[in-house]
C-alpha cells in the first residue's frame, strides 16, 4: 500500500469520531505551526455554534508555535492514543476502543519513521492536572503533529463544556 493511502487512513480512523481533526500532507505541504494552524481553523469553523461566544485564541504562527513542545516518538504514540480514544472534556470518558486508536497511533509513527520529529500542545493528562498550550479559541484543545521527510499529519481534538 502506497504510504500516504496507508497514512490518511490512519488519519481517517483517528479522527473519526465528533470534534476530532485530522491531516496528512506532503511535507512540501508547510510548517508544522502552519499546517496546526490550518486544522485549527477547520475545527473552529466545524464548531463555531459551541465556542463560547468571545473567546480568543492564537491567532498567529508565532503563538502555535510557542504553544508546541517537542516530543518523543512514544509519547507521541500516547497522545495520539489519547486523543482519538478519550475525552479532553470529560476524563475517563471513552469515545472509541483504545486499543484499536492506539494501534493506528504506532503505525503512524511507524510510517513516519524514526527521524520524525513529534509535537504537541498537551504538557499534563494526569486525571488531577491536566494542562496544555491552546491552539484554538475553544475551551479545550490537544494537538499532535509529527513530520518527515515526506509528510506531515496533525491531529487535533476540540471540545466545549
Amino acid at each position: 500500500m502506497d504510504v500516504a493511502v496507508e497514512l490518511c487512513a490512519l488519519m481517517g480512523s483517528l479522527s473519526r469520531e465528533e470534534g476530532i481533526f485530522g491531516r496528512v500532507v506532503n511535507k512540501a505541504g508547510g510548517s508544522v505551526p502552519d499546517l496546526v494552524r490550518q486544522v485549527a481553523a477547520d475545527a473552529e469553523e466545524a464548531w463555531k455554534h459551541y465556542a463560547v461566544e468571545g473567546a480568543v485564541g492564537p491567532d498567529t504562527l508565532e503563538e502555535i508555535d510557542d504553544a508546541l513542545v517537542q516530543i518523543d516518538a512514544e509519547l507521541a504514540v500516547e497522545r495520539l492514543t489519547y486523543l482519538a480514544a478519550h475525552d479532553l472534556v470529560y476524563p475517563g470518558s471513552r469515545r472509541r476502543n483504545r486499543t484499536q486508536a492506539r494501534r493506528a497511533a504506532e503505525r503512524v509513527v511507524h510510517l513516519l519513521g524514526y527521524e520524525a520529529a513529534w509535537y504537541t500542545n498537551i504538557t499534563d493528562l494526569s486525571p488531577r492536572a491536566r494542562a496544555w498550550n491552546p491552539v484554538t479559541r475553544h475551551t479545550f484543545d490537544g494537538v499532535v503533529a509529527g513530520t518527515a521527510d515526506q509528510f506531515t499529519v496533525v491531529l487535533l481534538q476540540v471540545g466545549e463544556d
